[in-house]
Formats: structure tokens, sequence, C-alpha cells
């Protein structure tokens, strides 16, 4: 209904005769201030002032004229510099808090697929915290694409082919005869477990392979738990077997991309200006083994070969160099560039009592995802990690996950969709369970209730384009917050003002399918009792 709102504005300013024969910029609307006591917020004015050459404040308030002959909209105000601040009518309010409908109508993104391909992890040990980061988000921007209506399908990449199962061989193997690993193995203690678990019949040439299976299945049970389901899990053994990276050296070298140069087959990035990488990279070694910059582009040439128009890889924070030469080689394939979205988180850092959390006994150098969700639990992890931007590193209080109280966000949130829930037990004790609508007038906190509910297709739409869930969390906080003030001020159950009481019924109903949808776009349960 806001959209629609949008085209009225246009039409109305369009035919307007101080408007007339300008091209008129797009009406996006803004939560306004609060000390405005407004209900949206438009910077409309000073865009429109580019085109037309006149003050944006004069604007504002010729629009404003305009405005205020609208439906719904029951007072327009023009502010310095240009801003103008819409007073909506509650009908409307009332009305757009009501619709159910998440779904985007306009977008057009079923014919344009988007594959998101993340955690990725190497199939040799447990999955660590950080990975747990790049799962948490993939999967939240998976399940808002997908809510918004868009084609979005998730990925893992098990690498599974290369030196990686002769190196866990050799680890486990020293592991079964009570020996510390070579020094370029793996020495995680895991493998010990791992060792004793192995069949006693098994040839010593088949202990990576099944090393590197059981560790997958670990993964993949990892996964499960912390609510993270994948389209595919995809192996770069499968790309071998299709002869994948020989058929993209031959792409690349039909288009010009590859010579040789001391025994290598090289990749000439360089040579084009449109690309983005400092040097050109080998693909071929000299013993004829390819690189696995040449697996990669096989693979990334594999998921437009299926499809999918838009690649999203979300990577470890050690992969900045690896972007230029991956946008160099989408390049070369034929494809737009900004096809290819990469999106770096940054490092979590787990600290408890004041203190950074020192490494993991089982796994060594880090904190294993299992050992985290075993000590916080996994709505605590999910919800935390999806508050932060990919981008900024992240401290993991891991007091505060661990409180059950309003200073936890997670708890915050979730105690209001159960404690909703307990007021809908207490209203059908009593007889009470048809509340379809809001038949008395609204105090300010259900008017600011009712507000914040209408902006939660906006704030998934805010998602999509930063590429972050950190929007939802803050969205559900807020919306908890306001929920708390309703609650505080507004009695619900009054058994003297039936249809008063089926009012907030309704709003109630409302708040707890908004938190409930948001929680489960960043997979964290919705209790309804704690």
């Amino acid at each position: 209904m806001l959209e629609q709102l949008k085209k009225n504005i246009i039409i109305k300013l369009s035919s307007a005769e101080f408007f007339k024969g300008f091209e008129l910029p797009n009406v996006e609307f803004a939560a306004a201030p609060a000390h405005t006591g407004a209900d949206l917020s438009l910077n409309w004015a000073m865009a429109a002032a580019k085109t037309m050459r006149t003050n944006p404040l004069q604007i504002a308030r010729e629009a404003c004229k305009v405005l205020r002959e609208i439906t719904f909209i029951s007072d327009a105000e023009a502010v310095a510099p240009g801003f103008i601040n819409l007073k909506l009518e509650n009908p409307f309010i009332i009305k757009m808090a009501s619709d159910r409908r998440i779904k985007d109508s306009k977008n057009e993104s079923g014919s344009h697929p988007i594959l998101i391909e993340f955690v990725s992890a190497n199939p040799t040990g447990p999955l660590h915290v950080a990975s747990g980061r790049g799962a948490s988000l993939g999967d939240s921007l998976v399940k808002i694409h997908r809510a918004l209506g868009y084609a979005c399908d998730s990925e893992y990449y098990v690498n599974d082919a290369g030196n990686q199962a002769e190196l866990l061989a050799l680890s486990i193997k020293a592991r079964k005869e009570g020996k510390e690993p070579p020094e370029n193995g793996y020495h995680g203690s895991y493998l010990i477990d791992l060792a004793k678990r192995m069949p006693d019949d098994l040839p010593e040439e088949q202990y990576g392979r099944w090393a590197m299976e059981e560790l997958i299945k670990t993964q993949q049970q990892d996964m499960k738990d912390f609510h993270v389901d994948f389209t595919r899990w995809f192996r770069e053994s499968d790309l071998h077997k299709e002869q994948a990276p020989k058929k993209a050296l031959e792409t690349l070298g039909a288009k010009g991309y590859t010579y040789e140069k001391e025994g290598a087959v090289w990749f000439g990035s360089t040579q084009d200006n449109e690309a983005q990488d400092d040097k050109d990279r080998v693909l071929v070694r000299k013993d004829g083994r390819p690189t696995y910059f040449l697996a990669d582009i096989a693979y990334h040439k594999n998921k437009y070969d299926r499809g999918y128009t838009t690649l999203i890889d979300i990577l470890g924070a050690d992969h900045h160099g690896y972007v230029p030469r991956m946008k160099a080689a989408v390049h070369a394939l034929g494809h737009e560039e900004n096809t290819f979205v990469p999106i770096i988180h940054q490092l979590v850092h787990l600290t408890e009592h004041g203190e950074q959390v020192k490494m993991s006994k089982r796994a060594g150098r880090f904190i294993t995802l299992r050992e985290l969700m075993d000590e916080v639990g996994t709505d605590v992890c999910r919800f935390f990690f999806a508050s932060r931007t990919p981008n900024a590193h992240m401290l993991f209080d891991m007091d505060l996950a661990k409180k059950r109280t309003n200073e936890n966000p997670v708890f915050y949130v979730q105690y209001v969709h159960a404690r909703i829930h307990s007021i809908f037990k207490a209203a059908a004790e009593k007889g009470i369970t048809d509340y379809s609508g809001i038949t008395t007038p609204l105090s300010p906190q259900e008017r600011a209730l009712l507000l914040k509910l209408i902006w939660f297709k906006q704030i998934l739409r805010n998602c999509v384009a930063d590429l972050s869930p950190h929007h939802l969390t803050t969205y559900l906080v807020e919306l908890a917050g306001l929920f708390h003030a309703f609650y505080d001020n507004c009695r619900v159950l009054d058994e003297h003002n039936l249809e008063q009481t089926k009012s907030r019924l309704f709003i109630c109903e409302r708040v707890a399918e908004r938190i409930k949808k948001g929680l489960e776009f960043i997979g964290v349960s919705a209790p309804e009792e704690m």
C-alpha cells in the first residue's frame, strides 16, 4: 500500500500546475524523526530541485499544498532545507498494518535467478566460528530474497579435490599410530576421535577419502543444527569428473586469454584494460596439474551455465585478493563483472569476562561452531551474527549471549512473542477468540506499533539492497521495544471493554506474526512460552 501511495503522490504532483513540464523523481519514504510528530518523511523536493532548478524548500511548500488533498494524508509540512513530513490518517495505517503480504510483485527476479554460495569450508576439519558468521549471513539473505519473490538458491562448494585428501590421510594415519601429524598437516585433536572410529580393515590408500567423507557429514550436521539448509552441496570432484577445468581453459583460450610461459599455462587478465586484476595468474602448472584458480573459474562458469545470472559469493576475511582475479575471470568468460557479487565478512572475536576466548582444545587454532552452539545456543548465535554488517569486525560477548534478561536482544525479542501467546491463551480462557480488526480509537502506543509494522517489507528490501540482515535485527529490537511500551500503558484484556480488547488482541496478533516471520528469516526460533 505504500507503493500505491507513492504512485498517487507522483500522479497528483505531475498534474499540479507548479510541476507541469518537469521530469519528476520517484518518491521514496523514510520514517520521520520522532521529534517531528510525523509518520513519513520525503527528501523528494531536494531531488526535484536538481531538474527544476528551484529552491527545494519552495518546492516542498508547493508539494505540500498538493499532498494535503490526497486521501489518507491528514497533513503535510515543509521543513528546511526541503524535507516533506507527512501525517497519515489512522484508517490508512490500520489497513497497511493489516496487510500480511510480503512478496514484492514489482520485481522481475523470476527470470533472473540468483545463486548465493557460502561457507564452502575445506572438508579437513570442523567448522569454525567464522564459518558460522558466513553461514548465518548467507542463509538469511537467501530466505529474505525468497520472501520478496526472488528466485534464489544456496550452495556449499565442497573442496574435495587436490592434495588435501593426501595431507588428511597422512595426518589421520599419524593419529592412528599415536604420533603427531606432519608439520603441514592437520593438528586438531578431532582427528584422534576420528582415527578411533576408522574401520580396522580400511586400506591405507583410503584413509584420506574416508576421513574427508566423515568430516563432510560432520559439517552437514553442523549446518543442519545451525538451521541452515542448502539447495545443493556441490563437489569440486564432480567438476573434475566432467573435465570442467579443461573446458573452462579451452573457453578462455578461444577468447585469447591464455598463454604459455616457463612450461605453465597462464591467465592473461592484465591484457584487458577492463580487468581488475593486477597480475597474470597460473592456470595449469608445469607438471600439468590445474591450479585451484582454474577449478574456481570452472565452478563459476558452471554456475552461469546452469542459468544463474547473479552469483553472490560470501567469502572469509582472508579473501580480499581473490576478488579482483575472479572478477577478471568472469569478464573473460563473457559476463558482466557486476553479475559476480563478492561479500567479505570480517572476523569474529569471542570475549568472556572482558577477555578474548583462547583457542579450542579440540580444534587447535580456532573455536568450532559446534562449541559455540553448545555454549550459548543456536538462536543466540544466529541473532548475534545477523546483528552486524558483514564488513564490520565482530566482538561476540559470551557473557551477554548467556543472559536471559532484556539486556540480551534475542531474549528481548523472543519474550515479546511468548508474552503475546500467553495473552492469547488468557483471552481464549475468557472465551475471546475472534479479533479480526480494529474498531476503537488508537492510543499513541497502539499507533506507534502499527506504524512500525508497515515498515517490515521495506526493511527486507533494505537487507537485499545492502546484502546484510542487520536491518532486520535492528527492526525486531525496535518493534519489541514499542510492544513493551504498549503493554505497559495499554491494558489488553478488559472484560468491561470487549471492543477495545478485541482491537488490542488484533494488534498483538500482527506484532507476533511480524516477530515470528522476522526471526524465521534470520534462523531464530519464536517460542510461544519462555
